[in-house]
């Protein structure tokens, strides 16, 4: 298939103004994009998409996605706990979701089952079930049920020939991705946050199997020696790092062109204000840190911008008070908490966030040779981000060269 998007405001992803323009894809690939108008490709053999100056722009990267946590936009959840069978179908139903909200690509940041995610990934990927390009994951992994009720690597005896024989089971399972909570959360239990959970020789021996297998780490690192480890030993993405000091921050910004960043502040803003139906009061949102923690994050985020970090969106959505779909709710907060521009903002979710899946010179931009991920936006979202979060502003989704999304016939 051969199709010729034009007449569009186009904005590549790579921190330029929108600019008039067209684009044309044949196959799964960009081929070409122009400033000027041609009626070259005007033929059977093309189809034409006239954007009536709608905004075309590459498709969004979710990086800290949970898509077996139960709650969406149209079906909320209370709980986090379903039956296998019925749990499988939500997360497939997520998995399209996440995409009808404009993102075409998703980086996981733990799930409940621990196939779940690599046979969604791989339904996907064989085109039998929509949902965005993923980086499976499976059960975030915690030393001990103490901290997250989840199972952890070598839990109850803490031997290093063990870390090394799950990190190789679960690489050996299919996933392109683990979760480590390398600390506590004040979710988990008073002062949660300052409590790291492992040393720096078992992390070493984490990240020395993990690289041995192939796959990437990730972690939920909240004190600021959580961090340092997660720096020193080669993790790919950090997330909420609220306790950054000044020496994590240096650790940080010195390996910037290794690693990411992503604060979830989404899921905070919700259990601060948003959570009360669903029993999070305002005093038991200040005692899961959630204030606190956005607090902390317009300290450290500011600060890690302006040294070049690359911190990207990503809410932990998924809970009933900040559902899948409000995804892009993250680009506002990036704005209005933490000082983004609206494409600052953009960039982080489209570059960048190629850049976090490991495929920086194929995903997040509008490039010859890139991969066709597109969004057309009724709207301006570098001037106003929030128009991305009305899922009716985005009037056609494609990914990898075929239509997730697009207006009916007349």
């Amino acid at each position: 298939m051969t199709v010729l998007f034009k007449n569009a405001k186009v904005f590549d992803g790579s921190g330029r103004a929108p600019f008039d323009g067209e684009v044309l894809v044949s196959g799964n690939r960009i081929v070409a994009v122009s400033d000027t108008a041609s009626d070259s490709h005007d033929s059977g053999a093309v189809e034409v998409i006239d954007c009536g100056q709608r905004t075309l722009m590459p498709g969004m990267v979710e990086s800290h996605a949970h898509l077996s946590w139960p709650s969406s936009i149209g079906r909320v959840m209370n709980t986090m706990s379903l039956p296998p069978e019925e749990h499988l179908l939500v997360t497939a139903r997520n998995a399209r979701i996440t995409l009808d909200a404009g993102f075409t690509s998703a980086f996981s940041a733990g799930a409940h089952g621990r196939r779940f995610e690599i046979a969604l990934r791989d339904e996907i990927d064989g085109g039998w079930t929509p949902g965005p390009r993923l980086r499976a994951s499976t059960l975030e992994i915690a030393p001990s049920h103490d901290q997250a009720g989840t199972p952890g690597v070598g839990s109850g005896q803490r031997d290093l020939q063990a870390f090394r024989a799950q990190i190789r089971a679960i690489a050996e399972s299919g996933v392109d991705s683990i979760k480590f909570q390398l600390s506590g959360d004040e979710a988990f239990a008073a002062g949660g946050s300052q409590v790291v959970n492992y040393t720096d020789s078992e992390v070493a021996v984490i990240a020395e199997e993990a690289r041995r297998a192939g796959v990437m780490l990730a972690c939920h690192a909240q004190a600021a020696e959580s961090i340092k480890l997660a720096v020193t030993h080669g993790f790919r993405i950090l997330y909420h790092c609220i306790h950054t000091d000044s020496e994590a921050m240096d650790l940080l910004e010195a390996n910037k062109d290794q690693l990411f960043v992503a604060p979830a502040v989404g899921m905070l803003w919700a259990r601060t204000y948003e959570g009360e139906e669903f029993g999070i009061t305002a005093e038991v949102a200040r005692r899961m840190g959630a204030p606190l923690g956005i607090e902390r994050m317009q300290e450290v985020i500011p600060e890690m911008h302006k040294r070049g970090i690359r911190v990207l969106p990503g809410g932990d959505y998924g809970f009933p008070y900040c559902p899948i779909g409000r995804n892009a709710r993250d680009l506002e907060h990036f704005v209005n908490l933490f000082g983004y521009t609206p494409t600052e903002a953009l960039v982080a979710a489209t570059k960048l966030g190629g850049e976090l899946m490991g495929k920086g010179e194929l995903i997040g931009q509008i490039r010859p040779g890139y991969l066709a991920d597109l969004l057309v936006v009724n709207g301006d979202p570098a001037t106003n981000e929030r128009v991305l979060q009305e899922h009716h502003n985005l009037t056609h989704i494609m990914k990898d060269g075929a239509f997730h999304k697009r207006p009916s016939p007349t």
